[in-house]
């Protein structure tokens, strides 16, 4: 029963989360799926979110490590993978105990740390949720606009059109490469191991799994009833039971519950210590234990607790220390003209907030409408690699939209209303006239003008009866409707800097445009 609750909760919360990130068609902007990824445990260090760290903490000491067994979306792809190679697999798969390998698993965790603060790149390569969130923005969803694209022509031949045909391209080549590299790692290393990566270079296993030793509830084993035959030991993909000294290393265990099915004596109890005959039969069955082995035992377990203790305390202090951001801007070589910095997503507030809590999940690329959000390669320097910026090729920030601040779980973009959208300034507009068609071409365009929603680019009297773009960078709010529909090319004559620290921009007041009749439009 236990073991088909988990299955059923953990395939339920995975589908959601994965959907979450593919849903191009606003189907999942409710709260609650939102809820989903807010509750990840990274996020909501990063977020400050004391009420979901305090719940996720309450539910490990009280069941252990449920959270890595079905809230953790790449826990949950590990057990699919596990699945997967026992039932392709041509001799039975068997999995089989070793020793937790604490050194590694203390020194990914310390220097995880180290650099929380100093360079949130790793913490991103590593955080389990952020992971999985580029795996799907950047390997599956293109597969799945692909199946959307093939169902749009399917249904328009018959006169359907519920479907509708996206366009599909890689966001960053970096990111594409960094989420095939995890997803073949993680991967390999489920198939041939089970929950290796969660227990041995995942952060959040780590502490988990220390949480996890002090737990109420917890898979013991009645040593009067287990007869060593091994059947539990073979079916734990954590690799933690040994059914040769009857021990189960609860800081590995993730809940899956594999062994208790497994086991045709009932020697394997999901119980608490309140169990009293279980603790009856374990005392007996430990009388005859040497003492010097025991007492080992309790001083190594003393040491192991004494040394997290330690690397924490100095940790800590040490990353909070040492917070500080490089600030290096910088652009990508494909911009037709050298941005001094790059554009901030709305909301964002400045390049230290986003670097201090972005991990790089790509939940706000996945779900930006106007697709202008795209991974960064060292426009923020190297700490801030396949972190969001704005880039205006594919579209431009809606005036009302503010999807990216709704979605974002680590508060590195801050939630914006509507009204504060309308004022908030990330940028600011910069024309070139020397390359504007009106000037060089001497015909009428103002395509920039019609495109801009606060007015900040406006048309004037040039010559004879043209008009050419006079810019308040002010009232800007750095949309980027003007750059991305201006006509001029390769260089673009009219486009958004970014700004270090977003402002605010002065209110505008909506004046009546005047109607003219153009002849020849400038493209």
């Amino acid at each position: 029963m236990l073991k088909k609750t988990r299955v059923v909760a953990s395939i339920a919360l995975f589908s959601l989360i994965t959907f979450y990130f593919l849903d191009f068609t606003d189907l999942t902007s409710g709260k609650t799926l939102n809820l989903l990824v807010k509750i990840q445990f990274v996020p909501a260090i990063m977020a400050s979110s004391l009420i979901i760290l305090i719940i996720l903490i309450a539910l490990t000491l009280l069941f252990g490590r449920a959270y890595c067994s079905s809230i953790c979306p790449m826990g949950i792809y590990q057990d699919i993978i596990a699945w997967i190679s026992k039932r392709t697999a041509k001799k039975k798969k068997r999995y089989k105990f070793s020793k937790a390998k604490n050194v590694l698993r203390t020194s990914m965790l310390a220097a995880t740390l180290i650099i929380l603060l100093r360079f949130p790149l790793i913490v991103g390569l590593i955080d389990p949720y952020s992971a999985y969130g580029r795996i799907v923005s950047n390997i599956f969803r293109p597969i799945y606009l692909a199946g959307n694209n093939v169902l749009e022509m399917i249904f328009t031949r018959f006169g359907n059109y519920t479907f509708y045909r996206m366009d599909i391209f890689i966001m960053s080549v970096f990111a594409f490469a960094v989420a095939i590299l995890t997803l073949g790692i993680v991967g390999y290393l489920a198939w041939k191991h089970g929950r290796t990566y969660c227990n041995t270079i995942c952060p959040v296993g780590t502490v988990l799994g220390f949480l996890s030793r002090f737990s109420i509830f917890r898979i013991r084993i009645d040593k009067s009833k287990c007869n060593s035959c091994g059947a539990c030991e073979m079916k734990c993909k954590a690799a933690c039971i040994s059914s040769k000294q009857k021990t189960v290393d609860n800081s590995r265990c993730v809940d899956c519950f594999n062994c208790l099915n497994a086991c045709r004596r009932n020697a394997l109890h999901f119980s608490s210590n309140n169990n009293k005959q279980l603790t009856v039969n374990n005392e007996a069955s430990e009388r005859n234990v040497d003492n010097a082995v025991a007492g080992k035992s309790v001083d190594e377990s003393k040491r192991r607790f004494l040394t997290t203790g330690i690397v924490t305390a100095v940790v800590v202090p040490a990353a909070i220390i040492e917070d500080r951001v490089n600030s290096l801007t910088g652009n990508d070589g494909k911009e037709s003209y050298e941005r001094q910095h790059p554009i901030l997503p709305p909301g964002s507030i400045d390049t230290k907030n986003m670097l201090k809590h972005c991990t790089s999940c790509h939940l706000c690329i996945s779900k930006c409408p106007s697709r202008v959000l795209k991974p960064a390669f060292l426009e923020y320097g190297l700490a801030g690699m396949m972190q969001p910026t704005m880039y205006f090729e594919k579209g431009f920030c809606n005036f009302d939209c503010t999807v990216c601040s709704e979605v974002c779980p680590n508060g590195a973009i801050k939630q914006l209303t509507k009204d504060e959208k309308h004022l908030n300034q990330g940028g600011h507009v910069v024309f070139s006239r020397e390359i504007c068609i009106v000037q060089t071409e001497e015909t009428n365009c103002g395509a920039c003008s019609e495109h801009c929603p606060t007015q900040a680019v406006t048309m004037v009297p040039y010559k004879d009866s043209l008009t050419i773009p006079q810019i308040n960078v002010e009232i800007c709010v750095g949309c980027g409707g003007c750059e991305f529909i201006c006509p001029v090319r390769p260089f673009r004559a009219i486009h958004v800097e970014g700004h270090a620290v977003q402002g605010q921009a002065k209110p505008f007041e909506e004046q009546e445009k005047e109607e003219k009749e153009i002849e020849g439009f400038g493209f």
